[in-house]
């Protein structure tokens, strides 16, 4: 096995992909072969229930360049792409999914603009056929992100992009527990690109992603990247003590001229005040998971086996 560094890495997510696995890792091929340079796919696969590692694992023993990580168990759509990016060796890495809606015929515009001199290239995805419901969420949260986070977060960015190996670097230093790699990559500053493109239907099987694992990016997007969002209950806390100042006020007014005090308009807002206090608690709450996280030192995943890497893994 040689040690060379290739100089392009695609890394590739997956879970109960068989239908994918092999079709994706064609389509990459076609798309850098023509380029001149070199570079290896990684594929991680987080608990998959089907045939997807054992064709992976057939297209390894066919050509070197393609290679594999298997985790022990599902860790997850954050920890597990993440890992395998740090686990990358190329001077530039490319994230991407399986399932053919981030287009691989973007894969030279991206390298392209890397050799330019552009450390982060990010497609952004044009149009959404989520529902409703979802949109709405995606929506909420990247209001939030741009009121609240430290930083600006790429609308409809979903980590599909070419990132330089000093961003890689820079991103593994922050050691984060729960790593929201798309605000990371905005998080370092270093020069950003967009390419807008539209979404291609999924080539086969289904989504991996609903309601809650969509909720569960939202959150931990915005406690990752918004300190001010620890300040806010406080902002709230003083707000909701004027208008109950007021709402006394007002019922000492009613009192005096025997007019009704409105008592269920006065139940409903001390349920809305319950209701910020319970919600805030619960990010605050996840701020302080993220603490113990980082004080445990937990790896983003553990593996099982890896597959056409130099040495042991660590």
């Amino acid at each position: 096995m040689t040690h060379t560094i290739p100089d392009i890495s695609v890394v590739i997510p997956c879970r109960n992909e068989e239908a994918n696995a092999r079709p994706i890792a064609q389509a990459v091929i076609a798309q850098l072969a023509p380029l001149g340079l070199t570079f290896d796919i990684l594929f991680i696969d987080n608990e998959s229930s089907d045939n997807t590692v054992a064709i992976i694992k057939g297209m390894c023993a066919e050509d070197p360049r393609i290679k594999l990580i298997v985790n022990t168990r599902n860790f997850g759509q954050m920890r597990s792409p993440t890992h395998a990016i740090f686990a990358a060796r190329g001077r530039a890495v490319i994230g991407m999914c399986a399932d053919f809606q981030d287009s691989p015929e973007l894969l030279p515009r991206f390298i392209e603009r890397w050799q330019a001199g552009v450390d982060i290239v990010l497609g952004v995805r044009e149009t959404e056929d989520n529902g409703l419901i979802l949109r709405a969420i995606r929506a909420v949260s990247y209001w939030l992100a741009k009121t609240l986070g430290d930083f600006q977060i790429i609308p409809n960015a979903t980590g599909f992009g070419l990132y330089s190996r000093r961003v890689v670097d820079a991103i593994k230093a922050m050691n984060e527990p729960e790593p929201f790699y798309r605000g990371m990559l905005v998080e370092t500053g270093y020069p950003l690109e967009t390419i807008p493109y539209a979404r291609p239907p999924r080539a086969a099987g289904k989504s991996k992603n609903n309601f809650l694992t969509l909720l569960d990016f939202a959150v931990a997007g915005l406690t990752a990247s918004s300190k001010r969002l620890l300040r806010l209950p406080l902002y709230l806390g003083v707000i909701g003590a004027v208008v109950a100042l007021l709402m006394l006020i007002g019922g000492a007014i009613a009192f005096f001229t025997g007019r009704p005090i409105a008592g269920w308009l006065i139940g409903a807002v001390l349920q809305a005040q319950f209701a910020l206090i319970f919600g805030f608690l619960g990010l605050i709450g996840d701020h302080i998971r993220l603490i113990s996280e980082r004080t445990r030192k937990t790896p983003l995943v553990h593996e099982r086996e890896r597959i056409n890497f130099d040495g042991p893994h660590p």
